[in-house]
């Protein structure tokens, strides 16, 4: 199925319209779009460093994360409105494909059905709980902190196509890297603020000082 699916994006990347192409009719590539391959395909444009496309595609991230949290991952899923229309430029749209292309190819080779129960029953909230964060993750203006969420992503999606929950395990490894990189992140941009408000408090007294 991967190998097929990779095959069919390769083709599509060849044959883009010059205009853009939607998000909607990028799904429509997939054939029918489950909750897994949408996660994958809203995922895969945070990696490249488009600009703007954060806060637009986390929005169609938290309704694939609605749709786990009711606990579908095999009838078809729908975007939301303003995330189905929005356009990738050609030359853009033809990397997310490329991209997309390698993804399927390389995990088709290691992805098999294995602790299913995983994906499945149960744990679909706990999967939604995940991808809404990382959602959350991706819409906030963090430096490099779309990579690892939308990585996340990729691999949450992947195990439930292929129901796999060793896919599953790593993009939940991924994502508590995720949390843990973003943290980082906000407790060094806490700190240099803080030093940053110090040396500020400092200037108009070293200034009465030396006139």
């Amino acid at each position: 199925m991967t190998t097929a699916l990779s095959e069919r994006l390769s083709s599509a990347a060849l044959a883009l319209p010059a205009d853009g192409v939607s998000l909607q009719q990028l799904a429509a590539l997939h054939g029918p779009a489950a909750t897994g391959s949408l996660l994958i395909l809203l995922a895969a444009p945070c990696l490249l460093p488009l600009p703007g496309v954060g806060s637009v595609l986390g929005m169609g991230l938290l309704a694939m994360a609605l749709a786990l949290w009711r606990g579908n991952t095999s009838e078809s899923a729908r975007l939301p409105q303003r995330v189905a229309d929005f356009n990738l430029p050609s030359l853009w749209a033809a990397r997310v494909l490329q991209l997309l292309a390698r993804f399927y190819a390389s995990s088709g080779r290691l992805t098999r059905p294995r602790l299913t129960h995983l994906s499945d029953g149960s744990s679909q909230r706990w999967l939604a709980a995940k991808a809404g964060l990382m959602a959350v993750l991706i819409v906030l203006p963090i430096p490099f902190g779309n990579l690892l969420p939308a990585l996340a992503l990729m691999l949450l999606g992947l195990g439930l196509v292929a129901r796999d929950g060793v896919a599953i395990l790593a993009g939940m490894a991924m994502a508590l890297l995720s949390v843990l990189f973003s943290a980082a992140v906000a407790c060094a941009a806490w700190f240099w603020g803080f030093e940053l408000y110090g040396l500020a408090q400092q200037i108009p007294s070293w200034l009465m000082r030396h006139p």
